[in-house]
């Protein structure tokens, strides 16, 4: 394994290049929603696949956000399975339809019976019910909520297959040519691969572009329907400075954590995958921001 702690000048020009695809992305937005019976080739076909199976492995990466400087590496860009980490990718583009006025934080989302019979983890959508924007970008970001991310997607795209060409794009536009995206929840799929770096860009990205939202990822819990959700991302509210990103689990990953910290006007973030447990996670996470900050 690879371990750095030297600043580097690589992540820099990824910064800029990720700082200059935010910048077109506000100033032209995505290309109009395709009519019915053209979404499929609506957004072009953009695939990375590792030349064999994933295997697991454990990666880290901490970046200065500021500047962008890389200040330490574990197989940084060793293929990985995202798992939920892929939800920030919905989440962007969620809240670039709301940019581009295709939807509005009030706007109802439609519950398909295929975006309520997902698996855990879940807040429990019916079949035929609706979920406002807003609500459903707070479900993602505080409880990783699978049956949200197919609503989104489907609601967006027409289909989880259109929405997920979309991800994968929209990945190629920022910068993370080692991302695949084949759904937009993050469940198990050999296909769906990613990269510590390109999680930490990712997420970089997602804060940058649409900061008005950082409050979601610092929630320590989201309240739908009567029932209250405790956050996924255990650091928030215990560890000096984080606030936010995103957590990620499925057998085939391991655990996973992209955090944000903010420790006396020094912002980090920290990609941890393929921990061997979510304390083990935690515990690393930890350990690297008081480290590095």
């Amino acid at each position: 394994m690879l371990r750095t702690s030297n600043f580097k000048l690589i992540p820099v020009l990824l910064l800029a290049g990720l700082l200059a695809a935010c910048q077109t992305a506000q100033t032209s937005g995505p290309a109009a929603p395709a009519t019915a019976g053209t979404v499929e080739s609506a957004t072009p076909v953009v695939s990375y696949a590792p030349a064999r199976a994933v295997e697991r492995g454990f990666s880290a990466l901490v970046i200065d956000a500021q500047t962008g400087a890389e200040l330490y590496a574990v197989d940084a860009d060793a293929a990985r399975y995202p798992a939920s980490l892929s939800k920030m990718m919905t989440l962007y583009l969620l809240f670039e339809a709301v940019a581009d006025g295709r939807q509005s934080l009030a706007s109802p989302l439609t519950v398909s019976a295929n975006a309520a019979s997902q698996p855990p983890a879940k807040i429990g959508l019916a079949a035929g019910s609706t979920i406002t924007v807003e609500q459903a970008a707070r479900a993602l970001a505080v409880k990783s909520a699978n049956d949200v991310a197919i609503a989104v997607a489907e609601n967006l795209a027409g289909s989880e297959a259109a929405f997920a060409r979309k991800m994968t794009a929209r990945a190629r536009t920022l910068g993370l040519n080692r991302t695949r995206f084949v759904n937009a929840t993050g469940l198990p799929e050999p296909a769906q691969v990613t990269t510590a770096r390109d999680m930490a860009v990712l997420g970089l990205a997602l804060k940058r572009r649409f900061p008005q939202y950082a409050s979601y990822y610092r929630a320590k819990s989201f309240s739908y329907n009567g029932r209250s959700f405790r956050a996924t991302n255990n650091l928030v509210g215990k560890v000096a400075g984080v606030d936010g990103l995103k957590t990620g689990y499925i057998r085939m990953s391991g655990y996973n954590l992209v955090a944000t910290a903010n420790r006396g006007g020094k912002r980090l973030i920290v990609v941890v995958m393929g921990g061997k447990s979510e304390a083990a996670r935690d515990k690393e996470v930890t350990r690297l921001i008081e480290a590095y900050s």
